[in-house]
């Protein structure tokens, strides 16, 4: 897909306890400008949340014709349930303008990028693996067993790093969160992305619009 759309896509990515979510939560409350993409599943609602904020929970049949019909950018099965990016709303945020943001594993950034190819990746850092394990015990959600398995898969996940546009080391959360804002700020003032928002102000300047943008 080469289309180009008024919106960017960031997608951030992240070993378990980098602090993905906390920065993504804290950027969203300062960017209103800013969609964050909601998952479908087809698991039941854990305690607490709630339908379409947390994810679109869904039956196995609408999944599935979410994917036969190519309206998921990426899909996994995981422990017996489904999960899955859908194209529509990203598509039609992108279309009026917004940018949109995806929580993605590296794997599920590498699908997305096929279908948009110039999402910008954008992958957090924990400072050290003895503070990716300190913050990972400190939540107390898993036993020393499972800490043990993100801590190697953490490994692998981190190697993927250079598929990522951007790196920011979350060592201290107000420096990380300051950086992110102004990654998705620079990209907004893009000579692409400028063209695009504002074609006929490029136009009344006597510039190429299209040409800027890079669609000829």
């Amino acid at each position: 897909m080469t289309t180009s759309y008024p919106g960017n896509i960031f997608m951030v990515v992240a070993p378990s306890g980098a602090g993905k979510s906390s920065l993504v939560n804290a950027l969203l409350e300062k960017d209103d400008d800013i969609l964050l993409s909601i998952s479908c599943t087809t698991r039941s609602p854990r305690p607490g949340e709630t339908a379409n904020k947390h994810y679109h929970f869904v039956s196995v049949d609408e999944f599935k014709q979410l994917r036969d019909e190519n309206n998921l950018l990426e899909w996994a099965e995981v422990h017996g349930n489904f999960y899955g990016t859908p194209a529509p709303p990203i598509r039609a945020a992108l279309n009026e303008g917004r940018d949109v943001l995806l929580e993605i594993d590296w794997q599920g950034a590498r699908k997305v990028r096929g279908f948009f190819p110039k999402a910008i990746g954008i992958f957090i850092l924990p400072p050290s693996i003895e503070a990716l394990e300190s913050r990972l015990k400190s939540r107390g959600q898993d036993d020393h067993q499972v800490i043990a398995r993100r801590l190697l898969a953490a490994g692998g996940e981190m190697s993927h790093v250079s598929e990522c546009q951007y790196v920011i080391i979350n060592k201290d959360f107000n420096t990380a969160l300051a950086e992110l804002a102004s990654v998705v700020q620079s990209s907004r003032l893009g000579i692409r992305e400028q063209a695009i928002r504002h074609t006929d102000l490029f136009s009344q300047l006597g510039i190429s619009a299209s040409v800027a943008a890079g669609l000829e």
